[in-house]
C-alpha cells in the first residue's frame, strides 16, 4: 500500500460529504477469468476485493472540497495495484459524464500502476476511452485537477495525470511512464519522481500531505470562479516623477535595478495566487484571486524569455481561455532568447504558438508594460487594443543598441536612434499602440 493511504483515506483527507456514484457490473461480469480468459484472474479479483475492501481499483463520487463541489476519481492501489481495466474505465467514464451533467470540475487522485495485464488489449484501450472523456470535459469548459499520490505510472500517468489541467503531487511520489519493473536496469530512479517532474515543468507543485486539502480547495476555487470583466491594468508602482524626456531616458528608466518588477506588481494586484509550472525562471504564470474572482496571469521578469517560458505562457493562455478566465500579461523583457540553445529548442516556433494563443483567445487579455518591451519577446505577450504602459517602460521593434548595428550607425548616434524609434510611453499612446499611461 502506498504511503498516501487507501482510496477512502484520501477521500477523507480531501473532502466532506462524499456520495459515491452508482456503477453497473462490468461487461465481463459473467465471463470466466475476464474478457480474455486469463487463468486465475477471477481468484485474483476476489483476493483484491477481500484485501482492499473495494470492488474495483477506483472509487468515484461527488463531494465538497473546501466549499467547491467536485467529482472525485480516487484510485485504490490495494486493488491489483490500482490497475486500469474495463470496469475501471466504466467508473471513470461515469464520473466524467456526471461532471459534465452537473457542470462540476473533476479531481483525480491517482495511485495506479497502469493498464491491467490480465485484460490484455481490452485494458489498454481504456486509455483511449479516458482520453475521450477528458476531451469532452475540456470542451464543456470544466477543469480537471490531478493529485499524484503515487505510484503513478503507465496509463495512469499518460492519461489522467499528465492530461490534467493542473498537476499536484505528494512529496516523493513515484511518477513516470515506465513502472519500476519495466525500466532499464541502469535507469536512474530519481528520474521517476514527482521532484524530477517538477524540475522538468511537468508537475505544477509538490504539496505536503497535511496541506493537500487546502491546496486542492484553493485551486478549485480559482478554476471555477472567473472574473466577469476584463482584468483592469495594475497601478504603477514606485515610478520616478513625470514621463521620460527622451527615448534614451525611457530605456534607462526601464533598465534601472530600482524599478519594481513582476513579483511586486503581482503581490499588489492579487490577494492570493497559485503558479503553473515554468522552467524559465524569467517567466511566471498562474491564476490569482482579485476581489473574490479569478484572473490568470503571465509575467516576464526582465530577462530574455526562453522557449520554455513561451510554452508555459501558451499553456496558461489556452487553459484560461477554456475556463473563461480573463488574462493579465505583464511585459518586461529585452527580447526573446537569441542564443544557439534557444534556436535548438525552437524559440521561433514557441513565439508563434504564444502569439497565436493571444490572438485566438476568446477571453479578454489585458497587457501592462512594466519595463522593457523588446521586439518579438514582448509582442508575443502583448494584447492588441488592450495594452497599457507604466512611466518606467518602453516598447520598441528592436533595442536601440541593436538598431545601431542593423543601421550601421556608430555609438554616437545611440540617443538620436532611441528618439527616432518613438519608444517612450507617451509615444506609444500618441501612436495608438497603448491605451494610456497608468499612474501610481
Amino acid at each position: 500500500m502506498p504511503a498516501a493511504g487507501t482510496a477512502r483515506d484520501l477521500i477523507a483527507l480531501l473532502a466532506e460529504g462524499f456520495t459515491e456514484l452508482p456503477h453497473r457490473p462490468p461487461a465481463d461480469h459473467t465471463a470466466p477469468d475476464g474478457p480474455i480468459g486469463w487463468r486465475g484472474y477471477d481468484a485474483a479479483r476476489a483476493r483484491a476485493r477481500e484485501q482492499s475492501g473495494e470492488s474495483e481499483a477506483v472509487v468515484c463520487g461527488v463531494a465538497d472540497v473546501g466549499g467547491t463541489e467536485a467529482v472525485l476519481v480516487v484510485f485504490e492501489f490495494g486493488f491489483l495495484g490500482g490497475s486500469i481495466g474495463e470496469a475501471t474505465g466504466d467508473r471513470i467514464a461515469t464520473a466524467f459524464t456526471t461532471a459534465r451533467d452537473l457542470s462540476l470540475p473533476v479531481v483525480s487522485v491517482i495511485a495506479s500502476g497502469g493498464s491491467r495485464l490480465q485484460e490484455g488489449m481490452y485494458a489498454l484501450t481504456q486509455l483511449q476511452r479516458i482520453a475521450r472523456q477528458q476531451v469532452r470535459l475540456r470542451t464543456a469548459g470544466l477543469a480537471h485537477l490531478a493529485v499524484l499520490a503515487g505510484p503513478v505510472t503507465g496509463g495512469g500517468w499518460a492519461t489522467l495525470g499528465a492530461g490534467a489541467d493542473v498537476r499536484l503531487a505528494l512529496p516523493g511520489a513515484q511518477v513516470g511512464f515506465a513502472g519500476a519493473r519495466v525500466r532499464p536496469p541502469d535507469a536512474d530512479p530519481a528520474a521517476y519522481t514527482a521532484e524530477a517532474k517538477l524540475a522538468a515543468g511537468l508537475v505544477d507543485r509538490i504539496v505536503p500531505r497535511d496541506q493537500l486539502r487546502q491546496a486542492v480547495a484553493r485551486w478549485l476555487a480559482l478554476l471555477t470562479t472567473p472574473a466577469l470583466e476584463p482584468a483592469p491594468p495594475p497601478r504603477a508602482l514606485g515610478t520616478a516623477p513625470g514621463l521620460p524626456a527622451t527615448g534614451w531616458d525611457a530605456v534607462r528608466r526601464a533598465r534601472t535595478a530600482r524599478r519594481p518588477r513582476a513579483e511586486a506588481y503581482l503581490d499588489a494586484y492579487f490577494t492570493l495566487r497559485e503558479p503553473l509550472a515554468s522552467t524559465d525562471p524569467g517567466l511566471l504564470c498562474g491564476f490569482g484571486q482579485r476581489a473574490g474572482r479569478t484572473i490568470a496571469y503571465v509575467a516576464q521578469r526582465g530577462t530574455p524569455t526562453q522557449p520554455a517560458g513561451f510554452r508555459a505562457a501558451t499553456r496558461l493562455l489556452r487553459l484560461a481561455d477554456r475556463l473563461s478566465v480573463p488574462v493579465l500579461t505583464l511585459v518586461d523583457t529585452p527580447g526573446a532568447a537569441a542564443d544557439a540553445a534557444a534556436e535548438r529548442e525552437g524559440v521561433g516556433v514557441a513565439i508563434a504558438e504564444t502569439i497565436s494563443a493571444v490572438a485566438a483567445a476568446r477571453v479578454p487579455v489585458t497587457t501592462l508594460l512594466v519595463g522593457e518591451g523588446g521586439s518579438g519577446g514582448a509582442v508575443a505577450l502583448t494584447a492588441a487594443g488592450r495594452t497599457w504602459v507604466t512611466p518606467d517602460s518602453y516598447y520598441s521593434v528592436v533595442a536601440p543598441e541593436r538598431a545601431l548595428a542593423l543601421l550601421r550607425r556608430g555609438p554616437e548616434q545611440l540617443r538620436e536612434t532611441a528618439d527616432q524609434l518613438r519608444l517612450r510611453p507617451q509615444d506609444l499612446v500618441d501612436l495608438g499602440l497603448a491605451r494610456g499611461v497608468v499612474t501610481p
